[in-house]
């Protein structure tokens, strides 16, 4: 299951230098719904490896304002506590998971 980041858990998830995957997302939103799914499996995938989750932007502020989210869907890719790749909008399967992988290298 996806991780479940919010204003008061993301920069501490970060900041363990382990790979992070952060999706922003609201329930409003059908593209971030159609990649819902996408995230979920990815999570399961890499569990252990890589820490996959989302993060409603109707629930928090923070984030979204640190990070100049303005489009959703958009996820954030960070590794050693930087934020290393930003993807905006609908994504394959296939493309997130090339870029997760180059997270581990």
């Amino acid at each position: 299951m996806a991780y479940i980041f919010n204003d008061g858990n993301a920069k501490e998830q970060i900041a363990t230098g382990k790979p992070v995957v952060i999706d922003f997302w609201a329930e409003w939103c059908v593209p971030c719904k159609r990649i819902a799914p996408i995230v979920e499996e990815l999570a399961q995938e890499y569990e252990g490896k890589v820490l996959i989750g989302k993060y409603d932007v109707d629930s928090g502020d923070d984030l979204t304002g640190e990070y100049s989210i303005r489009n959703i869907p958009t996820i954030l890719f960070f590794k050693d506590g930087k934020l290393v790749e930003r993807y905006v909008g609908s994504a394959t399967k296939d493309k997130l998971k090339e870029k997760i992988e180059a997270l581990l290298k």
